[in-house]
């Protein structure tokens, strides 16, 4: 008999054969393809008629195919097809489309979905590479009619090849759904369901498979139907508990409860250079009010660029070397790192005290690095700062009391705790550390096992950057600038986005046919493989310009425009010690201009640099343009930044720029980027310690994730008054299930 749990190979119509390509896809038990949902619908019991429909809309429709020939043009194979209601026409079009040849049949019946547009060589509509489904006739499958016309109709992103097609999931799934009546075991406590009005997870499941005639198409396609609510609740509600049982957990460990007395307190004004804000003072507060507690700290110092996380995190680290302890500071690059290394040192100059500093990088000569490693086995060392170099087993610490982890999505949760589980006395305190702005709402989920604590205001001395975008026929004007800003004594900052041009520049295209996503629609391997190779038509495609190169604009520049003046090129290919002496060179101002790739995105602070030039800015994320932005306006001087563009920007990197001049806040560009890139690609999924969501959408159901947060905090306190004894006992088996292999977090 069926379970949620059976492998997919003993469902029929699958077998071993498709189940290997299934497993591939993460679709491994019946559950699995169960909550593979719809990833849009069609409304087949109300389709739209061809006589109504109008330009610029996206149209659903069912159609007698009228007619269908191959149009050859001199650089690729059209497939044309024609379509009527009645009276009423509609023409097809397909691209490379010479695997459709075959496919139909005059007289057939076929659903259609694209954009509708205007048809210039007749005086009615078109639509281009429509997603299509053919229809069963009278004479076939009986099933299939039912699940496919004369009703709403889900249509499922392809699991890989024609024999996945959205008509074979519609058939499987729902004789699954029929098998499983009744059976569907509960995954949340009844009393949860009720105060929180959600659907049973049975019926959920079958309503956002096979919605009711009635629902709102709009409430479909945003996920918004309940059946959609109560199955991202339940996503949301087992993430929310495994974090909040690990917070739990984590605080009833054995930490170091620092002191911090007069003492202390005299050694973190010693060094401040000048008066914190408002907002460091609270995330001091908070870092030190945990540092006091016996359970070992955990927690997200979240800042804009230029908040003044550094300080914040060097004072806490004293607060540790104060009581006996050392700290570590483990930064992404060995540039973040050399600087933080400069920076302590430079601050901590200012204290009677004679602090040990050390730097651990990868690149260091052997004997730097095994004189290093003694230093910090026999606790002659305050404090470290370095790379990954810090987690290698060959690193001892004699009493690691605070680590600190700069630009924590660079790091996986793994290596977090690596340096954690360092041998020690009792477990450090972990302070992480990220300029990239998060929502709060995000950041608590995300980084649910650390409490957070925000800088939001810019210490004093910082100026407002002035942002413009320019296209890059004003070049003459921008080198025109730059020279006038490095005669009166400030530097600047020249990015873009390859090293060498020839290596790793692929010229791309602004415009391609969409992506085939339902059945059929896309084309054989190796019919897509040579067609690709075809020229371009002149009126739908344009290249975009080849992206300009450091390396090659590095010397194009100190030949031409900026001849005259030093230049230094700094990009990831380069030797550390060779990137470390270029930036110690710019930072003492020996250097007028550097010219770099996305390298300094991160950490470098040299306050006289006051111009910030990004090529080919629309090739940039938000997050990117933001974190550049911020390497001027660190000192007195009025900083600017200019975005300059090739060829012709698309419609998102257009807002993306508009966005960059219009504001500096951080968070509210982040919001934005999150809007336009997703979740994943904002965080860096795997990076970030981010899991893969099933049907949970962290930027659409930030709603939905604030009261799973809520209800997993008030379950871990209450679940004996939320549910049975039964209902525990199954939600504790399903967290451990979803925690350790759909999540892939790791249990602490």
């Amino acid at each position: 008999m069926l379970s949620l749990d059976t492998p997919v190979q003993f469902v029929k119509g699958i077998g071993p054969r498709l189940a290997a390509p299934l497993n591939a896809k993460g679709i491994a038990t019946v559950e699995d393809l169960l909550f593979h949902l719809p990833f849009r619908y069609e409304d087949r019991l109300h389709p739209s008629s061809l006589r109504d429909l109008k330009a610029g809309e996206m149209a659903s429709v069912i159609a007698e195919v009228r007619g269908a020939s191959l149009l050859k043009t001199r650089s690729m194979t059209l497939f044309e097809m024609t379509v009527g209601q009645n009276l009423s026409t509609l023409k097809c079009i397909w691209f490379h489309g010479s695997y459709l040849k075959d496919k139909f049949k005059t007289g057939q019946m076929v659903a259609l979905y694209g954009k509708v547009e205007a048809s210039r060589s007749s005086r009615g509509f078109k639509m281009i590479q429509p997603q299509f489904e053919l229809l069963p006739s009278g004479d076939e499958d009986a099933e299939a009619e039912l699940l496919e016309v004369g009703r709403i109709t889900p249509v499922y992103e392809s699991l890989g090849g024609t024999q996945f097609a959205s008509r074979w999931q519609r058939k499987i799934i729902y004789r699954l759904l029929e098998e499983l009546k009744g059976r569907v075991t509960e995954t949340l406590p009844r009393s949860m369901l009720d105060r929180l009005k959600l659907l049973g997870r049975e019926q959920a499941l079958a309503q956002a498979h096979f919605p009711p005639a009635g629902t709102p198409m709009t409430h479909l396609q945003a996920a918004q139907t309940p059946a959609h609510r109560r199955l991202i609740f339940e996503e949301l509600f087992y993430l929310e508990l495994g974090l909040e049982l690990k917070r739990r957990r984590l605080k009833d460990r054995a930490g170091i409860p620092f002191e911090t007395g007069d003492r202390v307190r005299q050694a973190l004004r010693d060094v401040l250079p000048f008066h914190p804000t408002t907002a460091q003072k609270r995330a001091l507060g908070e870092i030190v009010a945990d540092m006091r507690k016996p359970g070992p700290m955990r927690r997200l110092l979240q800042g804009d660029v230029g908040s003044g996380k550094t300080i914040v995190a060097l004072q806490a680290m004293l607060v540790a070397i104060e009581n006996g302890y050392q700290a570590a500071l483990m930064a992404p690059t060995e540039i973040l790192a050399t600087q933080h290394y400069l920076a302590a040192r430079k601050l901590l100059e200012r204290s009677s005290r004679k602090y040990r500093i050390v730097l651990l990088t990868g690149s260091l000569d052997e004997d730097v690095k095994r004189l290093a490693r003694h230093r910090i086995f026999n606790g002659e060392a305050d404090l470290v700062i370095g790379t990954h170099a810090l987690i290698e087993e060959k690193v001892e610490f004699a009493s690691l009391g605070l680590v600190v982890v700069d630009e924590q999505h660079r790091f996986g949760v793994l290596q977090r705790f690596r340096l954690m589980k360092k041998p020690n006395a009792g477990e450090p305190d972990v302070l992480a550390m990220t300029a990239t702005p998060i929502p709060r709402t995000l950041a608590l989920s995300i980084y649910g096992d650390l409490d957070l604590s925000v800088l939001d205001e810019l210490p004093p001395g910082r100026t407002p950057i002035v942002t413009r975008r320019v296209s890059d026929e004003r070049a003459d004007d921008v080198w025109k600038f730059v020279r006038e800003q490095i005669a009166k004594g400030y530097q600047a900052y020249v990015v873009y986005p390859v090293i060498e041009g020839a290596k790793d520049d692929q010229p791309e295209l602004d415009f391609a046919p969409p992506d085939a996503e339902a059945e059929l629609t896309e084309p054989p391997k190796k019919a897509a493989k040579k067609s690709t190779k075809k020229a371009k038509p002149q009126k739908l495609f344009t290249e975009k310009p080849a992206l300009k190169a450091a390396t090659d604009m590095y010397e194009e520049l100190r030949a031409g425009a900026l001849a005259g003046l030093r230049l230094g090129l700094l990009h990831g290919r380069l030797p550390a010690d060779e990137k470390d002496v270029v930036m110690r060179r710019f930072q003492r101002g020996e250097i007028d201009v550097l010219v770099s790739t996305t390298v300094i995105e991160v950490g470098v602070d040299v306050p006289n640099a006051a111009i910030m030039v990004i090529e080919h800015a629309e090739r940039f994320g938000l997050a990117q343009m933001h974190q550049l932005r911020g390497r001027v306006g660190r000192g007195a001087a009025k900083s600017y930044c200019i975005l300059m563009t090739g060829g012709r920007p698309s419609a998102q990197a257009e807002e993306r720029l508009d966005a960059m001049v219009r504001t500096q806040d951080g968070f509210e560009l982040a919001e934005l980027d999150l809007q336009l890139r997703g979740p994943g690609e904002f965080f860096g999924t795997k990076q970030a310690g981010l899991p893969d969501f099933r049907v949970a959408n962290l930027v659409r159901d930030r709603e939905l994730l604030e009261v799973a947060k809520q209800e997993a905090e008030r379950f871990a306190v209450q679940a004996s008054n939320e549910a049975t004894e039964e209902e525990r006992a199954r939600i504790w088996a399903r967290l451990r299930e979803a925690w350790q292999r759909r999540y892939g977090l790791v249990e602490a």
